[in-house]
């Protein structure tokens, strides 16, 4: 039987050995090489550092050399699309997808909002044979004059959505499936699409939903995994000044994250290591790009640092050779703490490793349960659903802006191939048209669809910018110090909270602050804060947690298992949770009671 590799186009079989030294393809590569060179939709699932962009790119990157060898001088285009949920995948990416379609003579462009317009204008004259960008960067093509979405994808013929997980099941993966829905038609190829995850308890569910409307065979492409060595520990710190030496101690010489579970805790606990002489970054949603790309690049290419960030670096970006996963308190989800995990124990004699640092007790009781799934090879399905309202009105007013407005019928056609919509029958999808037409956000003019007059407001004359991202961003102030260098961004709500002269915020890790707030400008001037301060961080970030979760935590709670990767600390937090609630926790959770004469049934949830 011919192996995958030796499927592969000679020139790129030649370029993998001469340029990146590799003898042959990982099983998962060989594995995926074959369902994806058969033409098959595809979600692969591998862990992180597995080799799934290999075994997604590799077989696509020969498929371009093939078509070009049976038909030189045809017209250029966009081959294939490599989609990313955030831009900062995408710019980790670059590089790797670039020397891959460099050494076999093809070029891959990227597009988002942080490319140059310069960059993206030369794509456009000249169109890259792989285009790397997000769903709304396609948005806005699709949506734009000057991008002729038709030729730019008439050839269109591969799709490869990463780390999938994270979009299946949300508003942003109804998006992105109604945006491919609207660019399939423009070519003359049933485009395969091919996703690729490290954890994701329902493949199956996933490829139903990302076949769309294909008619290509579909696989699921999950090797057998050899057992993993993983190194475990939990440990119950109820000071954040405890906990951060505990972190500092476990950082100290090594390249490690420390996640936690809002950006208020994280600037906390970088503050605190800085105190403590740990070469400490900060990476989260509301720290400045430069900020972060500094955190990224230090840490790709240094050996002694710790990023303290949220869930930013959770996917798939390479942070290179990494260490130690720290992690204050417990994440919410078996698939985070897998995902995050998965960032260590790559080198050759290195193990998987998480240590949980847990400032109250629950947290212990939920990191023990999050162990316990995981041990089990338990991990969250994506909850699909099939009435994603918020996402199709938000499709119909940009259909009305692309090509000159679009009838009721070609409408619900289009709306009708993104598997996000179809649990909208055509009576609902008539009534909410003609309660836009009434209420101004949509008119009808010569049969078709248009922005109505209240649309027209609400976007004003920008171009219509705010509609091409499904999600509204609340509004928010950049952070400036006094040489007008911005370091992050701040919600309106924290901005109305602050005085000039006295309030005092942490960003970055660092404490400023407040000199002068400019409203007109959004911009809040800042200066280092006076040593003694106190700072503050807004914001809170509940956690919900899944039903699974919970029912593995009522069992850890039931059990009597003191496990070893506990600290003394952690197993007495979770006795004492144990000896307060055992007798709470028999049976079905209902206890009959008298007290003073007064029946009563009481039920614990």
């Amino acid at each position: 039987m011919v192996s995958a590799f030796h499927r592969l186009h000679p020139r790129l079989q030649e370029a993998v050995v001469a340029r990146l030294g590799w003898g042959a393809l990982r099983p998962i590569q060989e594995a995926a090489g074959g369902v994806i060179g058969r033409g098959a939709n595809a979600v692969v699932l591998a862990p992180t550092a597995g080799g799934k962009t290999e075994a997604a790119i590799f077989p696509i990157l020969s498929g371009i050399l093939e078509d070009q060898d049976a038909a030189p001088g045809a017209p250029g285009g966009v081959a294939a699309l490599y989609i990313a949920p955030i831009k900062a995948l995408l710019n980790n990416q670059r590089e790797r997808l670039g020397r891959y379609t460099e050494m076999v003579g093809l070029r891959r462009a990227v597009w988002h909002g942080d490319v140059p317009a310069a960059e993206r204008r030369a794509f456009l004259r000249e169109p890259a044979e792989l285009l790397m960008t997000t769903p709304e960067s396609l948005e806005v093509m699709l949506i734009s004059p000057k991008v002729d979405t038709a030729a730019l994808f008439a050839g269109l013929r591969w799709v490869v959505i990463d780390e999938i997980h994270a979009m299946a099941g949300t508003d942003r993966g109804a998006h992105l499936m109604s945006v491919l829905e609207r660019i399939a038609p423009h070519s003359r190829h049933d485009v395969q699409r091919i996703g690729l995850s490290a954890t994701v308890g329902n493949p199956e569910a996933i490829l139903g939903w990302m076949q769309g409307s294909s008619r290509r065979a579909a696989e699921v492409v999950d090797l057998p995994r050899p057992p993993v060595r993983r190194s475990l520990a939990v440990q119950y710190r109820p000071s954040m000044e405890a906990l951060a030496q505990d972190a500092a101690a476990a950082a100290k010489g090594r390249k490690s994250l420390l996640f936690c579970p809002s950006r208020a805790m994280t600037e906390e606990t970088a503050a605190l290591l800085k105190r403590a002489g740990t070469a400490v970054f900060v990476h989260h949603s509301a720290v400045s790009r430069e900020e972060r790309e500094r955190a990224e690049e230090r840490f790709t290419h240094g050996t002694d640092a710790c990023v303290v960030c949220t869930s930013t670096l959770e996917l798939g970006i390479d942070v290179g050779d990494l260490d130690r996963v720290l992690q204050v308190d417990a994440p919410d989800t078996v698939s985070s703490f897998l995902q995050r995990m998965g960032r260590t124990g790559r080198r050759p004699g290195q193990v998987a490793n998480t240590t949980f640092l847990c400032a109250s007790s629950d947290a212990v009781l939920q990191a023990a349960a999050l162990i316990g799934l995981a041990r089990r090879g338990w991990v969250e399905p994506v909850a699909l659903g099939g009435r994603c309202w918020p996402v199709l009105i938000h499709q119909v007013l940009a259909m009305t802006l692309a090509g000159g407005g679009v009838t009721p019928d070609a409408a619900w056609r289009q709306l009708q191939r993104a598997p996000d919509f179809r649990g909208i029958r055509r009576a609902e999808f008539d009534r909410l048209l003609a309660w836009m037409l009434r209420d101004g956000g949509l008119a009808l003019l010569d049969g078709r669809l248009l922005p109505g007059p209240k649309a027209e407001r609400r976007f004003s004359r920008r171009n219509f910018m705010d509609l091409y991202a499904v999600f509204e961003s609340p509004q928010s102030y950049t952070v400036e110090t006094g040489e007008g260098h911005p370091i992050g961004t701040l919600s309106q709500g924290f901005v109305d909270r602050l005085s000039d002269g006295v309030s005092c915020f942490l960003l970055g890790g660092r404490p400023w602050i407040v000199r002068q707030i400019r409203h007109s400008e959004r911009v809040v001037g800042v200066g280092p804060a006076p040593r003694g301060t106190l700072p503050t961080w807004g914001g809170f970030t509940p956690q919900f947690l899944g039903r699974a979760l919970c029912e593995e935590m009522r069992a850890v709670l039931r059990a009597d298992d003191v496990w070893p990767w506990l600290s003394p600390e952690a197993a007495a937090a979770l006795q004492a949770w144990r000896a307060a609630l055992q007798p709470l926790l028999g049976g079905d959770g209902i206890e009959e009671a008298a007290e003073g004469g007064a029946a009563e049934v009481r039920w614990w949830t």
